[in-house]
């Protein structure tokens, strides 16, 4: 039995949004402020832990249209699937047959009727008519336990009588188990009370009370273990971790090891029907090797130990590591889409072409799997491209950091595997391709690149071509006549600049390419000649990014002057519009 559908409507942020989940990890990822906590809240608006109580929201909670008022009652919808015989029997009243002719549970939670304070009275209800509350024992089979941000893991795995270490040892425990540890403890008692410290001690104690009190109203005192039976050892149980307390340990490391303590306390739990784990930002305290660890172990959860219970597992994060490391299918986007409301993207519904998906995946490191928390975002094709672009924004009077915009190098990955993930119809986001024309013709079977003049009708390659007509009203692909460096050339005042950055780097190519550049009759011809001066050299090309380097030190360095081509500025305007 799993959550798989959440139905959220009229609640913060969100107007109204389904969230599709799979067994075992899901990972909910957005930029801040987008709704993260709004889900998390809406999961324990029914998936409340035995140390955590249902959360409360008042009317402020209510979603609040732009422009309009907030009213109306906040309203979550959760659907259960894969149950078993016994799960429908415990859920025989939220039964539902779902569209694919299986099973399914349904379940509800609606907040309204505001009182005085502005609180709102929440109604757990169950099947396909709300009338019908939850009972007891249907909440008491859903167990959750609910991990806060930056939370104090070093509290939770202190001593005491309802801690999780006590629990997990009460769980994984039977009769004769605890009946033989009290028996030791007593035996130790004993052992400890012939001992002459212990005895003296008493011996003092006692005396002084008796002579204080006298022996009419003086009690019995005795020197020992505090309690001898199973509880209370389980009360005082501590972890000791490399030899030192768990006190002197690292905040990262115990919130893994809690993390340990209440998975293992889930899983060994037979007599729920359900058991998740819901983590807000599991990356606090963490480093990056550290998230990677603990994201792949999350990621296996489902597969469980022999005699475990599936852990269905809830993770929000804002870290472009956790969401680089994690596979596509667990991702749940939450996005903006617009008017204030947020919505929920899913990238495994995404209908890939063979093979696209699987080098997206590949391809996700944490540098582009920031697309997953950008708000406008710039596709480049390479470093060249990625080092330039800002800085011809710059020259322009755009600033892609102050209209946050993501910049994004796709390092030779066709843009057709990014592509799919944007638009109107999935992430919706202003989104501009930079992407080279790349004409070619044949010419006696062969193909033959070519070098257009800046005015010239150009017949883009078919990979370009292709992208064109993927575009929407948010997803847009921008192309010059042949490549960035080749359209940078085409324009004169840029020339100068380029060759100086050249003869920064290789002063010899720099200075022959000067001699023919300015020899050449057009801006054409000096393009090409400089263009393929450097980069289709009969050999030791010069290295399109290192080239970049030199020439964004130029302009920003030494102040000289370079222009965008039109392309590169109409793709800068559309994502900063």
């Amino acid at each position: 039995m799993f959550l798989a559908q959440l139905m959220i409507k009229n609640f913060r942020r969100v107007g109204e949004a389904t969230l599709l989940f799979r067994p075992g990890l899901n990972v909910i990822v957005g930029p801040n402020n987008i709704g993260k906590t709004a889900v998390v809240d809406a999961l324990r608006a029914l998936l409340a832990g035995a140390d955590d109580p249902y959360p409360r929201f008042s009317s402020d909670d209510v979603h609040l249209p732009l422009g309009g008022a907030a009213t109306g009652e906040i309203r979550f919808e959760y659907i259960f699937r894969d149950l078993s015989l016994d799960d429908e029997a415990e859920f025989m009243h939220a039964i539902h047959e779902g569209p694919d002719g299986k099973t399914e549970a349904v379940m509800g939670v609606t907040y309204g009727d505001a009182d005085k304070a502005g609180r709102l009275k929440p109604r757990r209800w169950c099947g396909d008519f709300d009338e019908l509350s939850m009972t007891s024992s249907m909440l008491e089979n859903l167990r959750s336990v609910y991990l806060q941000p930056l939370r104090d893991a070093e509290q939770g795995l202190r001593p005491s009588r309802n801690s999780q270490l006590s629990r997990l040892l009460h769980l994984l425990s039977d009769e004769p188990g605890r009946d033989a540890i009290a028996a030791a403890l007593k035996e130790l008692d004993n052992k400890l009370k012939g001992e002459r410290p212990i005895q003296d001690t008493h011996g003092a104690i006692s005396g002084r009370h008796r002579t204080m009190l006298g022996p009419k109203l003086a009690q019995v005192v005795d020197v020992g273990l505090a309690g001898t039976d199973f509880g209370k050892l389980a009360a005082r149980l501590s972890l000791v971790v490399d030899a030192f307390e768990i006190e002197r340990n690292g905040l990262g490391y115990n919130n893994l090891i809690f993390m340990a303590v209440v998975l293992s306390e889930l899983a060994k739990n037979a007599d729920a029907a359900y058991r998740s784990l819901i983590v807000e930002e599991p990356e606090a305290h963490l480093h990056p090797q550290l998230q990677a660890v603990l994201l792949r172990y999350l990621s296996s959860i489902d597969k469980g130990e022999p005699g475990e219970k599936p852990v269905q597992v809830f993770v929000t994060s804002h870290s472009p590591n956790f969401a680089s490391i994690a596979d596509l299918d667990s991702i749940v986007c939450l996005v903006d889409a617009g008017a204030s409301k947020a919505a929920a993207f899913h990238p495994r519904s995404v209908k890939f072409e063979k093979g696209k998906r699987e080098k997206l995946a590949r391809y996700l490191d944490v540098t582009r799997a920031e697309l997953f928390f950008a708000r406008r975002a710039l596709f480049v094709e390479g470093a060249a491209e990625l080092l330039l672009v800002n800085v011809l924004a710059q020259c322009h009077g755009h600033d892609l950091r102050d209209h946050g915009v993501s910049l994004i190098s796709v390092e030779g990955l066709n843009f057709d595997s990014f592509m799919p993930l944007f638009g109107e119809k999935a992430i919706p986001i202003p989104v501009s391709v930079i992407t080279d024309a790349d004409p070619s013709t044949k010419i006696e079977g062969k193909t033959v690149a070519l070098y257009p003049a800046a005015g010239d009708a150009v017949d883009p390659s078919d990979t370009t071509k292709s992208m064109l007509k993927a575009q929407d009203g948010l997803v847009k692909v921008f192309h010059g006549q042949k490549t960035f460096e080749y359209d940078l050339a085409l324009i004169a005042k840029n020339r100068p600049t380029m060759l100086a950055a050249l003869a920064d780097i290789h002063p010899q190519i720099g200075a022959e390419l000067k001699i023919l550049v300015e020899a050449a009759e057009d801006d054409q011809a000096k393009a090409k000649a400089l263009f393929r001066g450097m980069f289709e050299r009969t050999s030791s090309n010069v290295s399109k990014g290192r080239f970049a380097q030199a020439l964004a030190a130029q302009i920003q360095d030494q102040k000289l002057e370079i222009e965008a081509p039109d392309y590169i500025l109409h793709a800068i305007k559309h994502v900063c519009q």
